[in-house]
């Protein structure tokens, strides 16, 4: 059955599934925004994770699936309470006992899932966690014998709340169908076989690493690393790649790495100390999307984008594939040194790490353009009208209150009494001005732009985005009037004017919800940088191209990563189970199981290696 049916079935499912969110429509720009600054509201005077800190809270230890196993799996998702046909796709993979992968055959299931934020979309309640990710989640692993163990982190949209349902689902140590979750606070730190550790770090809406938070890392992980012990550090966004417009956003992850990973206080000494630990891995969402920066060597040739494959590199992967639209990667910045030399961090490494962009991202550059693109093609089933149709009625109103207002000014620049009149008395010359009015609207802005680079800069630049998007509208109102005037002067003068007039603002009405969007979508495409250009893949809202990251941990220390990819989404559906008093088993199972590929090669990371002048004896009392 497709989803129509399947949301005609909720009573005998638990939960109601849900279309993916419509990021453009006037409604949810509404609401996310009033939740957005609530929400900073609630950041600056009451900090939730400030009130954790009274919470019990441990450390976590992975579930190995035998316990005489020297290995272990581990999944990561992100980005993923959005549509229930993206969100449902990808955690019926997820809950596969073994999952059929094109390339390197069939890899078992994680003993330990990591959700790396934005669990739920547009913004958390108890309903949206429900419907949106716990019910598609128990759905797709009702039960499980070996019980893997289920992490989560809070992205920005589950801090819309102020936390408060994020908390009641992932920190009660309740189960999510077979999933079971353990953590008691909005971070952790789970020890992991073979000398490994995997933190998850709460950056509360891009700000610092709290009190508390840092009181529980100082005694759940560094008083327990020892040399040689090898770090993943997950993370709700990749500051990594924004630090190439704002230099200090990496600060606060380059601070954990060197005070609680890389060095401890000694509280004997009153002094700084090498752990001798070292992250080997970062790992985010936020992006919708897959890309990799790979660490440069000292012995890699200067120069080289495509640096080979080595288990030695570091890596920084953002796999936020989950559920949500697909972000685009054509931006990304092919080189990070981290920290940037223009951050403000007072202790920062000298020199700067060099990470590069990997080769494979999901999309690749050429078809993130080409998808980016369908937001402004009308033939496209993604263009913005046709995928947001509550923004081209806003487009659509907006443009009948500009032709009604230009209306009257020309009524009273040509001295009639009413709009009406004045458009149905315009001549060919008229008609030719408000034409030409159009074209002046058109170009101004660019115009304003090159002489305002001229003088300033002694160089061209281009106009403000507002500016452009405003006379952009300003045109096609302008544009809609002439067309009017054309209508007016063609319709029998025996009819009413107030008929007239209905029809005027109508075709103002149906020109601007048409033109008034494509202009909208143009000025989108045309950003290179910022929330509009987000919008160019956000505004599309694509249930396509999802997917997420397999780990396996092997006996040596070795660290191997999976990215895997659907590059479509099951549409026909079935449901089983019904019968079973228990909701938890009314579960909607694919009837066609999409495809699962990589997107490339497995990435190898070697553990860390032990320093031979650090001969100091491990303090962790279990090594």
């Amino acid at each position: 059955m497709d989803f129509r049916e399947l949301r005609g079935r909720a009573d005998e499912l638990g939960f109601t599934p849900r279309q993916p969110v419509r990021w453009l429509a006037p409604r949810e720009l509404a609401r996310t925004a009033v939740k957005v600054g609530l929400a900073a509201v609630f950041a600056g005077y009451a900090d939730k994770r400030e009130v954790q800190g009274a919470l019990e809270a441990g450390l976590l230890r992975a579930p190995l699936a035998d316990p005489g196993a020297e290995e272990i799996w581990i999944d990561f998702a992100a980005d993923l309470g959005d549509g229930f046909e993206a969100t449902a796709s990808v955690a019926a993979a997820l809950g596969a006992d073994r999952l059929a992968v094109e390339g390197p055959g069939s890899l078992p299931r994680g003993s330990l899932l990591v959700l790396g934020g934005d669990q739920v979309y547009p913004v958390a309640s108890a309903t949206a966690y429900e419907d949106r990710m716990k019910g598609p989640y128990r759905a797709a692993l009702p039960s499980a014998a070996d019980q893997p163990l289920m992490v989560a982190l809070p992205g920005n949209h589950d801090w819309y709340d102020g936390l408060t349902a994020f908390l009641r689902m992932f920190a009660q140590e309740s189960a999510i169908g077979g999933w079971q979750t353990r953590q008691t606070r909005s971070y952790f730190a789970v020890r992991l076989p073979q000398r490994w550790w995997l933190v998850g770090l709460d950056s509360q809406l891009g700000s610092y690493v709290d009190d508390p938070q840092r009181r529980y890392f100082e005694t759940h992980l560094s008083p327990l690393l020892c040399p040689g012990d090898s770090v993943i550090v997950c993370s709700a966004e990749p500051t990594w790649v924004r630090s190439d417009e704002r230099p200090d956003a990496f600060d606060s992850l380059h601070w954990f790495d060197r005070t609680l990973v890389r060095t401890r206080f000694d509280r004997n000494t009153r002094t700084r100390e090498e752990t001798g630990a070292a992250v080997r891995l970062w790992l985010t969402g936020d992006k919708h999307h897959y890309a990799r920066y790979a660490e440069r060597l000292p012995d890699d040739v200067a120069g080289t984008d495509d640096l080979p494959p080595d288990p030695r590199r570091r890596q920084m992967v953002t796999c936020g594939l989950g559920g949500a639209y697909l972000s685009a990667t054509h931006r990304l910045p092919k080189a990070l040194p981290l920290p940037p030399a223009a951050s403000r961090m007072r202790t920062r490494d000298r020199p700067p790490t060099d990470f590069a962009l990997a080769r494979h991202t999901y999309p690749d550059a050429a078809e993130s353009r080409a998808l980016a693109r369908g937001i402004a093609e009308p033939w496209s089933r993604f263009w913005l009208p046709r995928r947001n149709p509550g923004f081209a009625v806003l487009a659509g109103a907006v443009q009948t209150v500009l032709v009604l207002l230009m209306s009257g000014v020309f009524a009273l620049a040509e001295g009639r009494h009413t709009p009406v009149g004045a458009l149905r008395s315009a001549g060919p010359d008229d008609l030719l001005g408000l034409l030409c009015a159009s074209a002046a609207l058109f170009v101004l802005p660019f115009v304003i732009g090159w002489w305002r680079g001229l003088l300033r800069e002694r160089r061209p630049r281009a106009p403000s985005g507002p500016a452009v998007a405003v006379l952009f509208q300003a045109a096609v109102a302008a544009a809609a009037l002439a067309v009017a005037v054309a209508i007016a002067r063609a319709v029998p003068s025996s009819w009413n004017g107030l008929v007239v007039l209905a029809i005027l603002l109508l075709v103002g009405a149906v020109i601007g919800a048409v033109l008034g969007s494509q202009c909208f979508a143009l000025w989108v495409l045309w950003t290179n940088r910022g929330l509009v250009a987000e919008w160019q893949m956000s505004g599309q809202s694509m249930d396509d191209h999802k997917g997420f990251l397999r780990m396996r941990l092997a006996g040596d220390g070795t660290l191997t990563l999976y990215p895997l990819a659907l590059d479509r989404t099951c549409r026909d559906w079935k449901v089983e189970g019904v019968e079973d008093p228990e909701g938890a088993w009314r579960r909607p199972v694919p009837g066609t199981a999409p495809t699962v590929r990589l997107i490339e090669e497995p990435v190898v990371i070697a553990p860390h290696v032990r320093r031979p002048d650090l001969t100091r004896p491990c303090p962790d009392p279990e090594r």
